[in-house]
């Protein structure tokens, strides 16, 4: 039976994933009806002051994931690497967030500036399908992300080995090309993903089924204070874009 979360995923018809990084950034997405909401790695270990994709933010994450997972929304949660190379661990940590009610995972073979091994990887992926089968999969994988040689090759071969690994979703963060998204979709037999970096009607006719914003909400957002705190400063009027204080305190009391 197909899940509600994996419902979404509709090549050809892509869904916007809007990743939080806070409780109010998540509210905020949910309240405006967004009906599943990601989290960014990178907008979770800025707000702890650790360095993202180093495997630092495990607590900061779950503790994010708990109260997401309250949220009347399919929330899914961005694990970095794992925050283990040890399948089992790896493993552990996806049956914790399940049990708080987090509806799938996003996993990267991303290893600082290299990709791990797809042996490695796929040990991973099938570890924490065996341990929690109800939770959605989106394997992700770093080729373009790291300016490999052959991306697409690389790619390609990695997308074959997470689908017989049990993925139920590939994400390839970096590929811009119309013919390479089309080949990833071809060869992959799964939802595929890829970053919000051009409109949605023209990911949908490339076949693609997810479009994740990424830090993206974050890094507008933070951009969005530092221009209105120098307006203030430079003698302009206050801005009243925005959510009120009181509309942040009712999503917060709820």
């Amino acid at each position: 039976m197909t899940s509600p979360f994996a419902a979404l995923h509709r090549p050809g018809q892509p869904f916007l994933l809007p990743n939080a990084w806070d409780v109010v950034s998540a509210a905020l997405l949910v309240d405006a009806g967004f009906p599943a909401v990601g989290t960014t790695s990178l907008g979770v270990a800025a707000g702890a002051g650790l360095p993202d994709a180093a495997g630092a933010t495990q607590a900061q994450t779950l503790a994010l994931a708990r109260r997401l997972a309250r949220l009347p929304a399919l929330i899914t949660v961005d694990i970095e690497a794992g925050f283990s190379d040890d399948p089992g661990q790896v493993a552990q940590l996806v049956a914790e967030l399940h049990d708080y009610g987090v509806v799938g995972i996003n996993i990267e073979d991303g290893r600082g500036d290299a990709l791990a091994a797809v042996e490695v990887q796929t040990r991973l992926i099938a570890a924490v399908r065996s341990a929690v089968p109800g939770i959605f999969i989106n394997a992700r994988t770093d080729a373009y992300w790291l300016r490999l040689d052959r991306p697409l090759t690389e790619t390609l071969t990695r997308v074959a080995a997470y689908r017989d690994a049990s993925a139920d979703g590939v994400f390839v963060p970096g590929v811009r090309a119309p013919a390479e998204i089309e080949a990833v979709v071809q060869a992959a037999d799964l939802p595929v993903n890829v970053l919000a970096d051009r409109p949605l009607p023209v990911l949908a006719d490339l076949g693609v089924a997810r479009v994740s914003c990424g830090s993206l909400l974050y890094r507008h957002a933070v951009r969005a204070a530092v221009t209105t705190a120098r307006a203030l400063a430079a003698g302009q009027a206050p801005p009243t874009a925005g959510p009120s204080y009181a509309d942040v305190a009712r999503l917060l009391s709820t």
